[in-house]
């Protein structure tokens, strides 16, 4: 035993420290195993499995938002294109080859964080350990459903650029090649939706209040690239796809975004109540004492990123997920911090975190699970089907198409316009003359899913009469069913149509 010569009592074990990195490091690996395991255990998301599709066609010589109809940015498809390039190369699936890039984006990300903060003086008396734990299960397992989404990635190419913030506005001077790659970082986050730039700019804001209401912040390298990028993005983007602002653009403004829930409706969803319950755990925390400059940076933009999901007017669980993560993970810093909040104010806010942690694991594994359906088309043996699904529902044809080897007739995710027009009709959004305008949406919409149709006839027909009448509006449309009147019902599951072509014999 060692001992201390000036008190005479026994000295801490010299391996103290070095068990407690290893102690970090098992439990780290602990969380990276339930992570793997959660991307083999839950369902694939819809979105991501659609984007993969749309990334193929695009590589196959088919023209974003000509041959492949997308309602967001460029880089919602250009972010999955490499992973089909690797899973080509590779022959693993697309969508493993996702999941590793994310996992490989998530380290990357928290290594940025870790280079940054390191030697800041106002991270000194934080616990490191517990947080880096923390901000790993936030990004790799919090997601469920919302893993490899759009939101994910955002929130984990924006969190080195938040890093780089929060040294400045604590002391340090970030690296000019990290804050440059962090800036990077943020504008990979803006080029999503321009409903992020609230999340980049309000950082921002925080920062220059923080530094005595300086506007230079301006001029720091991370910023500076920020508006760099996103300028040459637009410039590309108006080059390479004017679709989108001539075509898309238009079309979001008159169908997609007047479609929404009530903002009370909005406000009900259990997204806000677990965000809101996060940040006010904080402020009683903190009650004692003002809250600290990060841990502001922080709050702001997390709520920046909620603003951001109630403008957005859908109410979707992943649409929320940025703003959650990262007021769990100012929870946890407030946690990690010395606040002068009593031992029982900490456990209970440490249960509290918990519980939290939780429940928006199972709001964010909300989807639209067609996994029953799935596996009925499977049953079919067809090799390499060609799949033509009828319905506004994206989750009835994706990831079903991909699971099953398939191929998506359909130029588009799914016949959401017509479904769009008809709720706008029911709920006094349209009057004569604007219906009458906007039928074009819907007429061309039917013209396209023609030709696709045409270009290339499927082998298996899905008929949507759960989330919608497929059925009726085939009925509606002749001109469509008169394509596909060799088609006979093999199978319903859960008042979804599963059909195929007659044989010679039958």
């Amino acid at each position: 035993m060692t001992i201390n010569l000036d008190t005479g009592t026994p000295a801490a074990p010299a391996m103290s420290g070095a068990r407690h990195a290893v102690v970090g490091w098992l439990a780290w690996a602990s969380l990276f195993a339930i992570a793997i395991m959660l991307r083999h255990v839950l369902a694939a998301s819809t979105d991501v499995s659609w984007l993969l599709t749309a990334g193929e066609r695009v590589l196959g010589g088919g023209r974003l938002y000509v041959d492949v109809l997308e309602t967001n940015p460029p880089m919602s498809v250009l972010a999955y294109m490499p992973a089909v390039v690797l899973s080509r190369m590779s022959g693993f699936t697309a969508e493993v080859v996702v999941d590793a890039l994310v996992f490989i984006g998530i380290f990357a990300s928290l290594a940025c964080c870790a280079l940054l903060l390191r030697r800041n003086p106002g991270f000194a008396g934080v616990r490191g350990w517990p947080l880096v734990l923390l901000a790993f299960a936030a990004l790799a397992i919090l997601p469920t459903q919302a893993f490899g989404q759009r939101e994910h990635i955002a929130l984990i190419a924006l969190l080195p650029f938040l890093a780089a913030l929060i040294d400045r506005i604590t002391g340090g001077m970030p690296p000019r090649w990290l804050a440059i790659a962090a800036g990077i970082g943020a504008a990979v986050t803006l080029s999503f939706k321009p409903h992020f730039a609230l999340a980049v700019y309000v950082p921002l804001a925080v920062t220059a209040v923080v530094m005595g209401r300086s506007w230079r912040v301006l001029l720091l390298s991370e910023h500076l690239t920020v508006a760099v990028c996103g300028f040459l993005y637009v410039v590309v983007t108006a080059i390479v796809w004017p679709q989108f602002f001539t075509d898309i653009l238009p079309l979001l403004r008159d169908v997609y975004v007047p479609v929404k829930p009530p903002v009370m409706a909005l406000l009900e969803k259990p997204a806000v109540s677990l965000w809101a319950i996060a940040l006010l755990a904080i402020v009683a925390l903190h009650r004692k004492q003002r809250l600290s400059p990060p841990l502001i940076l922080l709050m702001a933009t997390s709520a920046s990123f909620a603003a951001a999901f109630v403008l957005q007017g859908k109410g979707w669980p992943y649409q929320s997920y940025p703003a959650i993560a990262l007021a769990l993970f100012a929870l946890g810093f407030a946690l990690a911090q010395e606040t002068g909040a009593s031992r029982i104010w900490r456990r209970c806010g440490g249960l509290l975190l918990l519980a939290l942690f939780v429940r928006s694991m199972l709001w964010f594994d909300v989807a639209f699970d067609a996994r029953p359906l799935q596996e009925r088309v499977a049953q079919l043996g067809q090799k390499r089907p060609a799949i033509l699904a009828i319905t506004a529902e994206p989750g009835i044809g994706h990831p079903l198409t991909r699971a099953v080897g398939g191929t998506w007739v359909s130029r588009q995710q799914g016949l959401w316009i017509n479904t769009y027009l008809t709720v706008m009709r029911r709920t006094g959004l349209l009057d004569d003359v604007r219906a009458a305008a906007f039928e074009a949406y819907a007429e061309r919409e039917r013209q396209r899913l023609i030709e696709d149709i045409r270009r290339m006839p499927p082998t298996i027909l899905i008929v949507d009469d759960l989330t919608g009448s497929g059925s009726d509006w085939l009925k509606a449309h002749p001109d469509v069913a008169g394509l596909l009147t060799d088609f006979q019902l093999v199978d319903t599951v859960n008042q979804v149509g599963i059909f195929t072509r007659r044989t010679s014999g039958g």
